[in-house]
């Protein structure tokens, strides 16, 4: 029996995935903290996992694009659990012909999403990860990663915003009771919602109009379900397309 961690490692979340033979049993999302030693990273999973589940670790899984985090989770393994981490990097098996054209640039996330959800239609995809940038990927009907686009994301263009216009507060991330803002939260909230929305539909469109197969598309990241409510080209959500990624990068590399 496989008990598997899978760490999806970005720039501000950490999302951690406890599967049992490919099956997610449990999930949890933390915060990225630079300098977050083994065996901090090891108290932090006891808490989450109980003592019982964490030494009954067999085999972890990692993507990241925080470099620094890496080596920490490759001590935690060593030192605490003494059993093998797989790192996704571009030149494992991922089962996934890049079209980049330089295919060590593309994120490790990007394909491990875009992997999970050809894996899930069998077909062409575009997938839009609301992450600390907003990215869309495009998988052709074989099972290409053709390529994709990168923006800002919604919380750090907001964070940009309060920091750069003295007049503007820092505000949550709320869906407002309309698009017209009746004061100047609601006004700056109906940006990040609206806003966001429209600008995924519009690249979503420029996307289709490029390509000659149909896609279905498929939302993931802490914010999808906010935007695609508003949406008109989002047909699913699925908040753990990654870690799903993560789990069948393992077993194609289990050898």
């Amino acid at each position: 029996m496989i008990h598997l961690l899978a760490f999806d490692i970005g720039n501000t979340n950490i999302v951690i995935g406890y599967f049992v033979d490919n099956k997610l049993i449990d999930h949890w999302r933390i915060s990225t903290l630079e300098g977050r030693t083994a065996d901090e990273y090891a108290l932090v999973l006891q808490g989450l996992l109980g003592q019982e589940r964490f030494l009954a670790i067999t085999a972890g899984v990692l993507s990241s694009v925080v470099p620094t985090a890496v080596a920490s989770i490759e001590d935690l393994f060593k030192q605490h659990l003494n059993v093998s981490l797989f790192v996704v990097r571009g030149d494992c098996n991922m089962g996934m012909p890049i079209l980049y054209k330089q295919p060590h640039e593309v994120g490790a996330d990007r394909i491990v999403n875009a992997i999970a959800a050809y894996e899930q239609v069998n077909a062409g995809c575009i997938v839009v990860d609301f992450g600390t940038a907003t990215t869309w990927d495009i998988v052709t009907p074989d099972g290409a990663y053709l390529g994709g686009v990168i923006a800002p994301g919604i919380q750090i263009s907001a964070e940009a915003l309060y920091q750069r216009a003295a007049a503007l507060p820092r505000v949550p991330f709320v869906k407002p009771p309309k698009v017209i803002g009746a004061s100047t939260v609601e006004a700056m909230q109906s940006g990040m919602v609206y806003g966001y929305a429209g600008m995924v539909d519009t690249v979503i469109t420029h996307i289709r109009s490029e390509i000659d197969f149909d896609t279905s598309c498929i939302a993931t990241g802490g914010l999808a379900s906010w935007i695609a409510e508003e949406s008109q080209c989002i047909e699913c959500v699925e908040p753990l397309l990654t870690l799903h990624g993560l789990a069948l990068i393992f077993a194609r590399n289990r050898g």
